[in-house]
């Protein structure tokens, strides 16, 4: 039981620094800072999730972080994105456990598209989706900071979205 309790409270203390990256990537208006922060903070997502044995996200979470490093060299890679999906459907399937591991595979997916195919607000939007299947996956991983961290993502996302659309209307003399 002291294991379990060991683990439990790492998990929760890595989740913690993962938000605290999440945040301040989301935060940015600029793409490259975001990718860069989100690298580090799914570092910290798959050791989170590893750490309460919900291995399907814990795996999607790791290949997130190839993902971001490849989209950030080769935007736009259809062959690249459809290699990263198949991937993604790979470690699933090896890994799955049973429904609770739907929400992680469809934020894998979601993702993949969404950081291959899209920019700015359109990106974010489907970021934001992705996110908030992430809050499903921490939930049923029994993730109280993950499950904060995600949601706060997913909010800062949408406030980040209001940004962008705010700066990109014109000005009015």
């Amino acid at each position: 039981m002291e294991e379990l309790s060991l683990r439990w409270l790492a998990g929760q203390g890595v989740s913690l620094v993962a938000l605290a990256l999440c945040v301040i990537a989301f935060a940015s208006k600029r793409d490259d800072k975001l990718f860069v922060l989100l690298l580090f903070a799914n570092v910290a997502f798959a050791a989170q999730f590893a750490l309460f044995a919900s291995w399907v996200a814990a795996g999607i979470s790791a290949l997130i972080v190839v993902r971001i490093a490849l989209v950030r060299r080769f935007p736009r890679h259809r062959a690249l994105m459809v290699g990263m999906l198949i991937a993604t459907l790979a470690v699933a399937a090896l890994t799955w456990s049973g429904p609770r591991d739907l929400p992680a595979l469809a934020a894998g997916l979601l993702g993949t598209w969404g950081m291959f195919m899209l920019r700015g607000i359109a990106m974010r939007v489907t970021l934001a989706v992705a996110a908030f299947c992430w809050v499903l996956s921490n939930l049923l991983a029994g993730s109280i900071g993950g499950t904060l961290a995600e949601s706060l993502i997913f909010i800062t996302n949408l406030v980040t979205i209001l940004r962008l659309r705010r700066d990109a209307r014109p000005v009015l003399p």
